[in-house]
């Protein structure tokens, strides 16, 4: 192979690796460019010119060694074969790579190529989920410096691209890849991502400013040089060793200054830095920083609410400097302070920490550096949390939907999961799928990166063994809320019908005694599962007559008399609670109450046949509240002598008025059926009726009514039930 093409990546590695990593260099060299020969890039260029551009960023700019220069060439070599190779051959390359060139190689160019097949999407509200998955397939901490590494050897040739990649290139880089360098702390990478990806975005802006920078070039120079004068002066009189750079802001940051604050090119008044960087020991780094912040600020008044210590608590990514902001003919300057060590940090990351002034470059530093970076990645809040094990540590998965979406999912999640995290419809009517396009059933645990299809069909509905392998609260809670609204539903529609059965057969039973009998028949609990039973019609009419006619005619006489003493059992029940709740002596309420020195109370507003109880007030006599008033625990804690026991006179008559909440789907003529089955059906007396304005399809409102007593109330709730198109009904006082 001809070498003189990447002549300039073999000098770096020349200059500043060992004898035996520029030799495994040239293989890799050697062994790229046989297999990648015949690819080329959209110019005609071969498309190894990418692998070691990236290589030489990875190298010089970064400050990798020597397995990432490697895996840098190679990177390209492993994606494709990923992408084209049947699965043994590919088995086959990366073992040839694994002997060539070890096993870290191998490592880190799977993650690229892991990297590399994502579907990025271009949506605002995702980037922080694609930002995630990303740093999630970095199991090896140099996976992640290298894509950016890759990444900007892109932005710098996307000339080279059609246009119409130019967009979606430019999106992912400003968004997702240079918000990782900055948590990196890779800081001149992010801003040249930036910048690039802006000069594509949004060419007319980029282009303004840029001139912009050119016509003021001259005129910041020259302040500058006035600015400096009595600074330099003191700083060589006191000895300090120093050079001063002057760093003119971004074209993204004064772009984005222009946005935020509504401000003209002109009206940015940080264009740019002045940065003084001293060379000294390290022992002397913090005392010759503060020297030099106190020469500025003897010269120049600073502004208290710009002052930035980094120096005595550096930042998470390891950067150290000492900012301040000082008016200087009428307008704000910033200054940087910090040494040669900082201001390498600053530009590079913490790689510089160790590569800083040609620290040995032996295994044991670089690892030193790759802790700290994993230790960096780790400490980073929500986002870049330890993302190193082949599966997210922090629980949680990030699943695409066919077109590119991104759902962030707990670890565990389900093929079902998934379709309910999309939308409540499309879970409860899921039959399957489609993973990674392989046929996958609705229980399958889905894994990071999968492409999931749900698979639906109109007569599915949720189950209740559903909630044995669902993992979220969403398609729990939603489960459920459906199973809670068969159940309810079924009770209804099985009562109704039942009791149509019974009256049309003229058999002499009550629809009580009939359903205790079918229960005790069938060993059902309660009479809720025969109802459901015969909703679902698993019970059939003529098995339910056979059985009835069966325990009417004697044949059944012991299960009958079971049945019958079953219901009595029941009532005696119910009715020894409510003399235990009201004793002999307990306060008895009639119609008459106007001769008795109590009233019923207003929070609640109990009627007859409500459960109630005495309190006794200090100016108006004794209230009478429902045992569930919501202030009745209150009462009962804070004032137990003031409570008395009360209950109903059984002759007592009167009435009382209830006011019933309803909610039900806004068609015509629903307040009509309401008002019918309250006065023709009931006979009861309206006294108010309020409904408000439709929304998502519901009215809701109440009507207030007066009945005899709490059985009526309970009556009437279910009769309303049963109108067409009411979803609830229940009384509110």
């Amino acid at each position: 192979m001809d070498f003189s093409r990447y002549e300039k990546l073999r000098t770096t590695v020349r200059e500043s690796f060992s004898e035996q990593t520029r030799v495994l260099v040239d293989e890799a060299l050697a062994y790229a460019g046989e297999r990648l020969a015949s690819l080329t890039r959209y110019d005609g260029t071969p498309l190894l010119d990418h692998s070691v551009a990236v290589a030489l960023i990875v190298v010089s700019e970064i400050g990798l060694g020597r397995n990432s220069a490697v895996s840098s060439i190679l990177h390209d070599v492993v994606r494709l074969a990923h992408k084209q190779l049947p699965a043994e051959e590919f088995l086959a390359l990366t073992a040839d790579i694994r002997e060539r060139f070890g096993e870290q190689v191998v490592g880190i160019t799977m993650g690229l190529a892991d990297i590399s097949e994502l579907r990025l999407k271009v949506a605002k509200e995702q980037a922080g989920n694609f930002r995630d998955l990303i740093v999630s397939y970095s199991r090896d901490p140099r996976v992640i410096l290298i894509k950016l590494a890759d990444r900007l050897e892109v932005m710098r040739s996307l000339d080279i691209f059609p246009r119409e990649k130019w967009r979606k290139k430019s999106w992912e880089s400003m968004n997702l890849y240079a918000q990782i360098a900055h948590k990196l702390g890779l800081y001149e990478l992010k801003s040249e991502l930036e910048d690039i990806a802006l000069k594509y975005l949004e060419p007319k802006e980029y282009e303004h400013i840029v001139a912009k920078l050119e016509e003021s070039a001259e005129a910041r120079r020259a302040f500058i040089a006035r600015f400096l004068v009595p600074i330099t002066e003191r700083l060589d009189k006191l000895g300090v060793k120093y050079h001063i750079k002057s760093r003119t802001k971004s074209v993204f940051s004064i772009f984005t200054k222009m946005h935020k604050q509504h401000v003209p090119f002109e009206g940015v008044y940080d264009i740019f830095a002045i940065r003084i960087i001293i060379d000294c020991p390290a022992d002397e780094e913090k005392r010759q920083c503060w020297t030099a912040y106190s020469v500025v600020t003897d010269f120049y008044t600073p502004n208290p609410n710009r002052m930035r210590d980094w120096i005595s608590i550096p930042k998470s990514n390891g950067y150290e400097s000492l900012h301040t902001t000082v008016s200087a003919e009428g307008r704000w300057v910033e200054v940087q302070i910090r040494t040669e060590r900082m201001d390498a940090v600053a530009e590079r990351g913490i790689a510089a920490h160790w590569r800083y002034k040609g620290v040995n470059q032996g295994a044991q530093t670089s690892e030193m550096w790759l802790g700290r970076l994993r230790e960096l990645m780790e400490d980073t809040t929500h986002s870049l949390a330890q993302r190193f094990d082949a599966k997210p540590a922090s629980g949680e998965i990030f699943v695409f939907t066919p077109n590119g979406d991104l759902r962030k999912l707990p670890e565990g999640a389900t093929l079902l999961d998934f379709a309910f995290d999309i939308h409540t419809n499309l879970g409860s009517s899921c039959v399957g799928g489609k993973v990674n396009n392989r046929a996958a059933a609705i229980r399958e645990t889905l894994h990071n990166g999968d492409i999931v299809e749900i698979l639906t069909q109109k007569n599915q509905t949720p189950k209740a063994d559903w909630l044995s392998f669902v993992v979220t609260s969403k398609a729990r809670n939603k489960i459920k809320s459906f199973l809670r609204e068969e159940q309810a539903k079924h009770t209804r529609m099985g009562r109704e019908e039942l009791e149509r059965k019974l009256k049309n057969w003229k058999l002499a039973i009550t629809i009580d005694e009939a359903v205790a009998y079918l229960a005790k028949h069938f060993k059902l609990r309660t009479g809720t599962e025969v109802y459901a039973l015969v909703a679902t019609q698993k019970l059939d009419f003529a098995t339910i007559k056979e059985l009835i006619a069966r325990h009417l005619s004697g044949e059944a006489e012991e299960e009958r008399r079971a049945a019958a003493a079953e219901v009595e059992r029941q009532k005696a029940a119910a009715q020894s609670s409510k003399e235990h709740a009201a004793p002999q002596d307990a306060l008895i309420i009639d119609d008459d109450i106007s001769k008795i020195q109590y009233k019923l109370a207003k929070c609640c507003n109990p009627i007859k046949g409500d459960e109630v109880f005495g309190f006794v007030t200090i100016n108006a006599g004794i209230t009478i509240h429902r045992c569930d008033c919501p202030n009745a625990k209150r009462m009962r804690e804070n004032y137990p002598y003031r409570v008395l026991d009360a209950r109903w006179r059984q002759s007592a008559e009167g009435a009382f008025r209830v006011t019933i909440r309803i909610v039900a789907a806004d068609t015509t003529g629903m307040a009509n059926h309401i008002t019918e089955v309250i006065s023709r059906d009931l006979k009861l007396n309206i006294r108010s009726i309020n409904f408000g304005a439709a929304v998502n399809g519901c009215v809701s409102g109440t009507v207030a009514v007066e009945v005899p007593g709490a059985g009526v109330a309970d009556t009437l709730i279910h009769r309303i039930l049963r109108i067409k198109g009411v979803q609830r009904a229940y009384r509110i006082n």
